[in-house]
């Protein structure tokens, strides 16, 4: 009867468990309704949108990146740990069941008086079990799923991200063997100007002055190859390290100019939300610590275990082996732990907010990151426009300047200064044409590159 009494009492206070406390409002957050800056979109978001540049090099880049990048090495190991780690909660669920044996040698007098040896085994089998009344296990099941769902996706964050800083640096690289012919171009020109200048200084047609300014500006722009020539060897030592190998030369496809960005993504504000990997993992953590939390009010509730072991025991003293079990059950409720359980309560919730900010803070960025690339690629094709307009007015102003001078009717400073304009602009038109393209590459990766959170976690 006492024992029906305590299970009763038990599903009693498993029917009275309340729920969590609620998440902080303050760190709820409403998807937008469109973006601010509003683009055709041109392209769906594919998980290898980094092949639509149409560059074999690039292309095998990436995947050597994807494949030996040691970051994203690290965030696989990180996987296999918190499924290790989901095991072990999971372990929790099932009944413990041990084996042992035990011998025994003694020698004694018996109730004659006379000496006598007895030896004793008992082989044994023991069960134990605690049922979870109360969910407490199974919220500490729930937050290592959680958990384990959060590294896959931090894992697949990680990969967005390697696979995002190989595309753009290989852009990047482009952009400076790009430069670096443009110098080289100019330093020909330079040259070419100077030898012009020597020659009228050498028959009186023009002052030392002159010359002078020449080689300068020779000068002044051969020493600008050396600071190209080491910005490409870190650059490549830069997509070295994120390939995962040693420092080496990095083979080079499609120029610059032919780097066909891929279109502007489509997706909504709201779609962003299941889009990307490291919201997805923010969720993923918020989840985990509500369990966590669940488990931990859990702790002041009652708990019941059962038991049972069975054996034999095999003596010399007697004449048949004797069976022997027991069985058993035990509930324990915690009646003083020094405040114990309320600072574990406390915590946990902690953590839990901790967590809700976190997805606050994740999705804010992600929506920041969008923008902000949708307005560069707005912005910086308008940029290119003006520039582009600009070059075709400076090249023009230097011809003329070019012809004005060797014609005797204009000064060496006015095909200096067009000179310079035009390197100017030609150097800064190499830089926007690499934002620009980074830019998308940028944009892809703020949409989530393609992932999705219904896609299962590997």
């Amino acid at each position: 009867m006492r024992t029906r009494s305590s299970l009763a009492l038990l599903l009693a206070l498993a029917g009275c468990a309340a729920p969590n406390p609620p998440r902080p409002e303050a760190a709820g957050i409403t998807a937008p309704l469109q973006w601010r800056t509003t683009l055709p979109a041109g392209a769906a978001l594919d998980g290898d949108w980094w092949r639509r540049f149409g560059d074999p090099v690039l292309d095998t880049l990436v995947e050597q990146a994807r494949a030996n990048n040691p970051d994203v090495a690290i965030a696989a190991a990180r996987v296999q740990e918190a499924r290790a780690n989901e095991r072990l909660a999971r372990a929790q669920l099932f009944p413990s069941l041990d084996a042992g044996v035990g011998v025994t040698e003694a020698r004694a007098l018996n109730p004659l008086g006379v000496a006598a040896e007895n030896t004793g085994v008992q082989p044994l089998f023991q069960a134990a079990y605690e049922v979870d009344l109360f969910g407490r296990i199974g919220n500490q099941v729930e937050a290592a799923r959680q958990s384990t769902a959060a590294t896959a996706a931090a894992r697949d964050a990680a990969l967005l991200s390697v696979t995002a800083a190989t595309a753009s640096g290989y852009i990047t690289l482009r952009a400076l063997d790009a430069r670096r012919a443009v110098v080289e171009a100019t330093i020909t020109s330079r040259a070419e100007a100077l030898r012009f200048a020597k020659s009228r200084a050498d028959v009186g047609y023009t002052s030392q002055l002159e010359l002078r300014q020449a080689e300068a500006e020779y000068r002044a722009t051969t020493q600008i190859l050396p600071q190209v020539q080491l910005a490409i060897t870190r650059q490549e030592n830069a997509l070295s390290t994120l390939t995962g190998v040693t420092p080496r030369a990095i083979p080079r496809g499609r120029p610059l100019s032919a780097l066909a960005p891929p279109g502007v993504p489509a997706g909504l504000p709201s779609d962003l939300l299941r889009r990307r990997p490291d919201i997805a993992q923010a969720e993923y953590s918020l989840a985990a610590t509500d369990a966590s939390l669940a488990a931990a009010r859990a702790q002041f509730l009652p708990s019941l275990r059962l038991t049972g072991s069975a054996g034999l025991t095999l003596s010399t003293a007697l004449a048949d082996p004797v069976s022997i079990w027991s069985i058993g059950a035990s509930i324990l409720a915690p009646l003083f732990q020094g405040g114990r359980l309320t600072a574990n309560v406390e915590g946990a919730a902690a953590r839990r907010d901790q967590a809700a900010f976190t997805y606050q803070r994740t999705a804010l960025t992600a929506f920041r990151e969008v923008e902000d690339n949708l307005a560069a690629v707005d912005r910086l094709a308008a940029q290119r426009r003006e520039l582009e307009a600009q070059r075709t007015a400076t090249a023009e102003a230097l011809r003329h300047a070019i012809n004005r001078y060797r014609a005797g009717y204009a000064t060496y400073l006015e095909q200096l200064d067009a000179q310079r304009t035009l390197l100017n602009v030609d150097l800064t038109l190499v830089q926007l044409r690499a934002d620009q393209i980074n830019s998308v590459v940028a944009l892809y990766q703020a949409m989530g590159g393609g992932w999705s959170a219904d896609q299962p976690a590997g």
